[in-house]
């Protein structure tokens, strides 16, 4: 409401709808995007907030910072379900040209193993705390269970859930003759407990779809919030001073009170005066 946006008609020009919704914060790479068009498709993960923010700042201190030394504030995506990504090789390729792939695998730890030493122990357990993004938690484990029915993983003898409000905690529980590592490699392997995110930066800039890095996706964004504040700034300057012509009237008709009320006695009516 303060002009700080275009508006444009809507679908049936029943009414009109802004342009663009100007945002405090750069969202396109908090939120991440997912999208495919014809000939083209977009994969931009989430970020981290307060990491998004320091970038921001680094530029507006010095707009001629390295793609390099940007990612000493921005070290890579930081997605919802957690997981580990594994080595910054993509993440590097992704900030510097647009595109790029990284790998991810769930986080885990395991309880009671021993190399496969815990004979007539108590038998160990795989504990599955974070997963890798866009994978379905109860998919996996279904996944998982039907590896074991169909005997492509041994060793496991029980397969739970324990998730609740503090978090994730699958439970994969093995023989006590089990080598965790093996079982592990192969639950990496055949699952998508380990899986890879490809990273596409396309977005629409002016109109027309363009190719990102890190650093060009932050400057639009000071752009942007740099145009909305001048836009916001100049209405509420223009309101000011309209504000201050109807004072100033105010002003002179309070200096000059007696002629003012002797005009609206002697005038014919109400709107006249």
């Amino acid at each position: 409401d303060k002009e700080t946006v275009d508006f444009a008609p809507n679908y049936d020009n029943s009414l009109k709808e802004p342009r663009v919704l100007p945002a405090k914060v750069p969202q396109l790479l908090l939120n991440g995007s997912s999208g495919i068009a014809v000939g083209m498709a977009t994969n931009i993960p989430p970020h981290n907030l307060g990491e998004v923010i320091d970038g921001a700042v680094m530029i507006i201190e010095d707009p001629q910072v390295s793609i390099k030394e940007l990612m000493t504030a921005i070290k890579g995506p930081d997605f919802p379900t957690g997981g580990i990504i594994c080595g910054r090789a993509g993440i590097k390729c992704a900030y510097e040209t647009g595109k790029g792939i990284i790998k991810m695998q769930a986080a885990v730890f395991t309880e009671g193993a021993d190399g496969g030493k815990n004979e007539g122990k108590k038998k160990p357990r795989i504990i599955i705390k974070e997963i890798p993004y866009q994978v379905n938690k109860a998919k996996l484990i279904g996944d998982i269970a039907q590896l074991v029915q169909d005997k492509k993983i041994l060793d496991i003898t029980n397969l739970r859930d324990e998730s609740d409000r503090k978090g994730m905690r699958v439970v994969i529980e093995l023989n006590r003759s089990a080598n965790v590592d093996i079982v592990l490699n192969n639950l990496y392997k055949h699952t998508k407990m380990k899986t890879s995110f490809g990273i596409n930066t396309l977005a629409i800039s002016e109109g027309r779809p363009k190719l990102f890095n890190l650093k060009e996706m932050l400057v639009c964004f000071l752009a942007h919030r740099k145009e909305v504040v001048e836009r916001r700034t100049r209405y509420e300057l223009r309101k000011a001073r309209e504000r201050a012509h109807i004072l100033e009237g105010l002003k002179i008709a309070l200096s000059n009170i007696d002629e003012v009320v002797q005009i609206i006695k002697k005038s014919d009516n109400v709107k006249t005066a």
